[in-house]
């Protein structure tokens, strides 16, 4: 029952333009990104470690496809959430804006089994479109810029060899596949709640950009906050860039994230028992 309600909801979603609309604009996005910095890579390079060309002898194709990938990774992990928004947040409200509520339910389909179905082909959207963006990233990158070490800016200078960059750049992308299972929970839990699609969007995105803006705030009292939001913890995937890589901060990310999703899954299956559909 379960499998036959998941492939009748994956039709639905790609049945949808909106659907498409990620895939597009990443497909789009990245190849601009990719020729962009082939092109004028080596100033952008230039003006990223100028500091740095004082006091350091810096040699080697360090502005590469590994490179470029590091900095896709970076620039669009901020707004793909929205576009995962754009599905995550319809699948359930969509139903109830359509009235269609009660139509589902009147064929031997349980309540919690139509949650998990619409649940699973979200986050089977969402593990697309990470795989889209990881995809072209590597690929285009490292097939027209080549490969090469990766040198990273962070609390310290790390480089890191060539032969030491997949495996990272596979956890990498897991953990950016986590956490935009995060904002996909919650906005399914936000589509559970509200009978329109924009409701989910705006209030999803909205949590993001405050929890962001207050994250960013350097004063004592938002310290105690940082640790709960998910938006802390979905930027640990640069962990995996560290050398050594502190598994202890990332064990605890990966927690909390996993406690938001389970949260959040829980919660709009309570939501959806207790609405009131069939009146």
């Amino acid at each position: 029952m379960i499998l036959t309600a998941y492939r009748v909801e994956m039709s639905k979603v790609f049945s949808k333009w909106r659907t498409f609309i990620g895939i597009m604009a990443l497909a789009f996005l990245i190849p601009v990104i990719v020729i962009a910095m082939s092109v004028e890579g080596g100033k952008f390079l230039n003006f990223a470690t100028q500091s740095l060309s004082q006091n350091f002898d810096i040699n080697g194709n360090l502005m590469n496809g590994y490179a470029v990938a590091f900095i896709i990774l970076s620039s669009l992990y901020v707004h793909v959430p929205f576009l995962i928004t754009l599905v995550a947040g319809e699948v359930l409200a969509g139903e109830a804006a359509a009235g269609t509520y009660r139509v589902l339910l009147t064929r031997p389909l349980s309540r919690a089994t139509m949650v998990n179905a619409k649940y699973m082909a979200a986050l089977t959207y969402t593990i697309l479109l990470v795989a889209c963006m990881a995809a072209l990233s590597l690929g285009l990158g490292t097939s027209i810029m080549g490969t090469g070490d990766l040198l990273v800016i962070r609390q310290k200078i790390t480089v890191i060899t060539v032969d030491d960059l997949l495996w990272r750049f596979g956890f990498a992308y897991a953990w950016a596949a986590l956490g935009m299972i995060t904002v996909a929970s919650i906005a399914f839990l936000c589509s559970a709640l509200v009978e329109n699609a924009i409701g989910p969007i705006m209030t999803t995105m909205a949590l993001i950009i405050v929890m962001t803006i207050i994250s960013a705030i350097d004063i004592p009292l938002f310290d105690y906050l940082r640790p709960l939001f998910f938006t802390t913890h979905m930027n640990a995937w640069k962990l995996f860039f560290d050398d050594p890589i502190n598994w202890q901060r990332v064990t605890t990310s990966f927690s909390v994230l996993l406690l938001h999703i389970i949260g959040c899954f829980v919660a709009t299956h309570v939501v959806i028992r207790r609405k009131d559909i069939l009146t």
